[in-house]
């Protein structure tokens, strides 16, 4: 194996566990509002999707390649199969995070004020479609740092599968980092519509170096791990529990799987105290 070929494995190892972990969180946010006892199988599910998507992307590397050929011109600019795919995911990430953000902030739950249960199904099809972007992105990313070297299929492999390893194992922790601080979903969220416009800008035509995006974030993360740092000292000096109470973000989602109906089809109700006599 060349020294060159050595390098770009670990630069695009790198590179793939960043965008990775940047898949998960996604994962992450969205198995969270399952039931607890659902989140875990969700999650290993999203990731062993993932691994496959980028798999079978890189077994069609022909077709990955043909995807940047012309397929019509619109306003000078020509637009390929990547283009709109990178187009339409971007717009998905965008929609997403945004519909995400809304719905922690100003969400509401229920007309009866109740919490409802996510389908499993629904949250596993997002899942899917979000793979769908991160592994395309992903595979467009190492065919353009590897290219047709000798050996580079394998190459691209073993970076990919190493990616989705790291992905399983930072899948628990990361979860609950992410749901037990809410600032950090926001910034998390934050990330992912900056993504999304960068697919939008390279779908349109406008190279943007990820080095800007991933510095930006990366810098973001930083201040922020030093503003929850900061707080737990604050917290620990004035005798109060280091934790701290996070603020508690708006859901419609049962913590818990919903409970079954009655016998008779009708949901069974709590029972109340029959007033005493004389009352």
């Amino acid at each position: 194996m060349s020294s060159d070929l050595i390098i770009g494995f670990f630069t695009l190892t790198a590179l793939e566990i960043v965008l990775g972990i940047d898949n998960l969180v996604f994962i992450s946010i969205l198995s969270s509002k399952l039931p607890e006892s659902q989140r875990a199988k969700a999650r290993n599910l999203g990731i062993a999707l993932a691994l496959i998507t980028r798999l079978l992307l890189l077994l069609s590397i022909t077709w990955i390649m043909g995807l940047t050929a012309p397929w019509f011109t619109l306003f000078g600019h020509d637009f390929s199969g990547q283009s709109i795919i990178l187009l339409a995911g971007g717009l998905f990430l965008i929609g997403k995070a945004t519909y995400e953000i809304h719905e922690s902030l100003e969400g509401e739950e229920d007309h009866k004020g109740s919490k409802v249960g996510a389908s499993f199904t629904g949250v596993i099809i997002q899942i899917i479609i979000l793979d769908m972007v991160f592994s395309l992105d992903s595979v467009i990313t190492a065919v353009g740092m590897i290219g047709d070297q000798p050996g580079g299929i394998w190459v691209m492999v073993a970076a990919v599968v190493i990616s989705c390893i790291v992905m399983l194992v930072l899948a628990g922790p990361l979860s609950r980092f992410v749901h037990n601080h809410p600032t950090v979903k926001m910034l998390a969220l934050a990330f992912l519509l900056l993504i999304g416009m960068t697919l939008i800008g390279e779908g349109a035509g406008f190279h943007i170096e990820k080095g800007f995006i991933y510095t930006a974030m990366g810098f973001s993360l930083f201040v922020e791990v030093l503003n929850l740092l900061a707080g737990r000292r604050r917290r620990r000096k004035a005798g109060a529990d280091p934790k701290g109470t996070p603020v508690k973000l708006a859901s419609r989602y049962s913590e818990s799987a919903p409970e079954p109906a009655a016998p008779g089809g009708a949901a069974a109700e709590p029972s109340q105290d029959k007033p005493a006599a004389g009352d």
